[in-house]
This record gives C-alpha cells, sequence and structure tokens, in this order.
C-alpha cells in the first residue's frame, strides 16, 4: 500500500481528525506479519540517506508532532535506527528560553534545520506556536492567526534552498494516550517520562484537537506536506512512517557525485601495492 499518497493531507483540504480512524492498521494484523515490510523500508532509508549524503546538496527535514504520549520519541528511535547517524540530527523543542523567547518564533527553529546532504528530525517543531500558544492564550488571536502565513512563507523559503519537507502527525486516541500513561505508571523504566503537565492538558485534548486540525488545513502545501499517520499501533506507525520517508527521499533522486580523482590511475596505483605486498610475502 501507498501510504504516502494515503495519509497526505492534500492542500486546500479541511481536516476532520475525529473522523480518522487511530486503530487502522492496513492490511496487517500484527507486527510478525507486518515486519518485513517494515525492514524493506528500513533498508532502502539507508540506502537513500546515504545517496542524500553522498550528493552533499539537499536535505530533509521531517517534523513530528502529536498529542502528549503519541509516539514522537519511538518514532525518532525508529527512525535513527535505519540511518548513519553521521548524516541525522534530532532537535526538540519545548518552552522557548529566555534567549529564544527575545527573537522571533521562528529563530531558534531555523538555526537547527539541516545543512546540505543531512536528514533532520525535529520533535515538536515551529508548530508549537500554534498548538500551545492558541490552546492556552500565550498570545493574543490575532498573533497566531498570522503565523499561519509566516510558517507557509518560512517553508517554502527552505524547499527554494533545497530543503525537502515531511510533517507527520502521529495520530492517538484519547483512550490510547490514558493507556499510554498507565503503562509508565506501571513500568519503573518509563517513571522518567510522567509529567504534572500529561494530566494537566487532557482536559485540553479538543481544544488541540481543533488547533492540530487548522494547522494541518492551513499549512499542509505541494512543497511542505502534511501525513496524519495513525499512531495506536506503534508498529503500524513505525511501518507507514518508514515508508513515507523512503518514498520522499524516493523523489529527491539524489546521484552519486563523480569522482574527484582519475579512477584509472587510482586503480593501477591500487594494483601496484597489491604486487608489491604480494611480492613481499613471497
Amino acid at each position: 500500500m501507498d501510504y504516502y499518497r494515503q495519509f497526505k493531507v492534500q492542500p486546500g483540504t479541511k481536516v476532520r481528525l475525529d473522523k480518522v480512524d487511530a486503530d487502522y492498521k492496513g492490511k496487517h494484523d500484527s507486527y510478525a506479519t507486518a515486519q518485513p515490510e517494515i525492514e524493506k523500508h528500513c533498508q532502502k532509508l539507508r540506502e537513500l540517506q546515504y545517496r542524500l549524503y553522498a550528493e552533499g546538496k539537499r536535505s530533509l527535514l521531517v517534523c513530528l508532532q502529536a498529542m502528549d504520549a503519541g509516539g514522537k520519541d519511538g518514532t525518532v528511535n525508529h527512525v535513527l535506527s535505519a540511518m548513519n547517524p553521521q548524516g541525522c540530527s534530532v532537535h526538540g523543542f519545548k518552552q522557548p528560553s529566555a534567549e529564544e523567547a527575545a527573537h522571533d518564533f521562528l529563530w531558534r527553529i531555523h538555526k537547527a534545520c539541516p545543512r546540505k546532504g543531512q536528514v533532520a528530525i525535529f520533535n515538536r517543531s515551529h508548530y508549537e506556536d500554534v498548538l500551545v500558544v492558541r490552546v492556552h492564550g500565550l498570545v493574543p488571536k490575532k498573533v497566531w492567526t498570522h503565523r499561519y502565513g509566516q510558517i507557509n512563507a518560512f517553508e517554502r523559503h527552505l524547499a527554494e534552498n533545497g530543503s525537502h519537507i515531511l510533517k507527520i502527525y502521529l495520530h492517538i486516541s484519547k483512550e490510547e494516550q490514558l493507556e499510554r500513561f498507565k503503562q509508565r505508571i506501571d513500568d519503573p523504566a518509563r517513571h522518567w517520562k510522567i509529567s504534572e503537565g500529561d494530566y494537566a492538558e487532557r482536559p485540553y485534548w479538543d481544544d488541540y484537537r481543533k488547533a492540530f486540525e487548522a494547522a494541518l488545513s492551513r499549512c499542509s502545501t505541494i512543497h511542505a506536506p502534511w501525513f496524519v499517520v495513525p499512531a495506536n499501533h506503534k508498529w503500524f506507525r513505525n511501518l507507514a512512517v518508514s515508508q513515507i520517508m523512503a518514498k520522499a527521499l524516493e523523489r529527491m533522486h539524489a546521484e552519486f557525485p563523480e569522482p574527484t580523482v582519475d579512477m584509472a590511475e587510482i586503480k593501477k596505483k591500487y594494483h601496484a601495492a597489491k604486487d608489491a605486498a604480494q611480492a613481499r610475502r613471497k
């Protein structure tokens, strides 16, 4: 199945998250049946990222957004396991520091964007400034409504300068979120993930849903599309995200650069060195 096409938010369409089945699993019914396909896409990711890194002319930016416990960290781990860390970076965006807050809201984002040949993954992103600030009224409505256009212009600027942009919303249900909170309580290895904010934000679920719907609807463009990935099943989330990223890299058609040396001459030197080594062993 082509999840790139299926989950892509077409520009100009209105997103209704309550109409999206967070339990969707495609043609698979378990991780066991999906695992070979997941590995296939991960292998393709490795190969295509290597080409992008070698070419050194363009970059890939992946923005991950979700409700609390939506699986952003798990998705980052999955994607990184398929890539060479030398060509990949991860950035998390939480409450702005004093220095960041003293600049425009995109200043800290632009600094973290990938350089040529690199893949950057944003765990949360510039969209926090039309999500949290909207839900909690941290800035006036006339300020955050103006930001949709600023975000679109910013992403267009990145795209025109060689960055391919993917924005992925990991869609979980309210019931699944509560179950994941319970897992954090029951598992001592996950206690560090628990925060007061987790439960404090749950009463705002519908407000966040509307804020996400507005961002997804107003900011999915040809050059920077949004994807809504059903994420109640972590293995399906990994399957869909790895396929979407592989498809995006494939569409970039990255090419290995031409060698900077005379390969015929290099081969001669190699064979001469090999013959000399063999002669010494005799």
